[in-house]
């Protein structure tokens, strides 16, 4: 990468900011400089236990921080656009933790402040940085398994209590929001962008979808099918059908182990993708970004083809499960 480092500000001192301050640490690429909470305390507390050398009582007080460049955005879902659009008019780039929204409108008002401040906006789904990642595409698009005929996945795990943030409907809480998102994008990834989708939720005590199935119409009359959940085991897969075998992976979106499984003609063959940190990879991708080496692996179109499929998917589940078409919306 070319220039000084990334200065980056964290808005919030969220507990996902741990899985990326590891990732700040082992660049020479980026310098964490910054860190903002709502209250001053607080941000003074998190800034002396993680080594950050400024901490900000507001996140407005980040954003008009001369010495922060790029911010990374972990507030909760329902505050990811309009931070955003907030810190883009304050002149910073901005890595926004998924989902950045549900609505195509509002995606498109953020990357609209992004492209008139002449700034980077990113979706960040780590996953999609990592190698194993690039490898599974790789493996579809070549004909390892045949035609493209089925995609399956799964993500979940149990939240116990009422108090997470993931279940307040006021903050865009809900299973689907926070982890079958990245189901989707899986699917969208393997096999494009969906004509048609149905969806079906079970709501829970605080008003947001404990669980969520739904079935995505691919073209070339692919099916992608996943469901998601707060109140099951934890644990994810993704299993690629194919007209001549099946690939399989494990660990799709958390990656410790990264390994795909090729299924053909009664055999398995174990391909072992390269290591690597999600975190890292992703967040050096925008710094190559912001400093003009490299173009953002995640943009405008695949944030609005994500929003326009969830909320196909919430449309469907709230008629009941009824087909919402989406091949005029794209």
């Amino acid at each position: 990468m070319t220039g000084d480092p990334v200065r980056w500000g964290i808005v919030s001192t969220a507990a996902i900011n741990r899985r990326l301050l590891p990732a700040f640490r082992a660049s020479p690429e980026l310098e964490l400089v910054a860190v903002a909470s709502r209250s001053q305390e607080r941000a003074d507390a998190y800034a002396r236990t993680e080594g950050i050398p400024h901490a900000h009582g507001s996140y407005e007080a980040l954003l008009a921080d001369p010495g922060v460049e790029a911010v990374y955005i972990s507030l909760p879902n329902s505050l990811h656009v309009d931070w955003s659009i907030r810190a883009l008019e304050a002149g910073k780039h901005v890595l926004c933790e998924k989902p950045l929204d549900a609505r195509p409108s509002e995606v498109a008002r953020a990357f609209d402040a992004a492209e008139r401040a002449g700034l980077v906006l990113m979706e960040a789904f780590m996953y999609r940085h990592h190698p194993q990642t690039a490898l599974a595409l790789e493996l579809v698009q070549s004909g390892a398994i045949g035609d493209l005929r089925l995609i399956r996945s799964s993500f979940g795990f149990t939240i116990d209590g009422l108090e997470n943030v993931r279940l307040q409907p006021d903050l865009d809480g809900g299973a689907l929001m926070d982890v079958g998102c990245y189901c989707v994008s899986m699917s969208r990834l393997l096999g494009g962008e969906a004509d048609a989708v149905t969806g079906r939720a079970v709501t829970g005590p605080s008003g947001v979808d404990m669980r969520f199935a739904g079935v995505l119409s691919l073209p070339g009359d692919v099916l992608a099918h996943f469901d998601c959940g707060f109140d099951v085991p934890g644990g994810s897969f993704v299993e690629v059908v194919g007209s001549e075998g099946a690939m399989r992976i494990p660990r799709p979106f958390l990656i410790n182990d990264a390994v795909i499984e090729l299924v053909r003609g009664g055999a398995v063959e174990r391909i072992d993708a390269p290591e690597a940190d999600s975190y890292l990879v992703q967040l050096e991708n925008m710094a190559e970004a912001v400093r003009g080496d490299a173009r953002p692996l995640l943009g405008r179109a695949d944030a609005t083809g994500q929003a326009r499929t969830l909320e196909g998917l919430y449309r469907s589940a709230e008629r009941g499960g009824a087909a919402v078409s989406l091949a005029a919306e794209r």
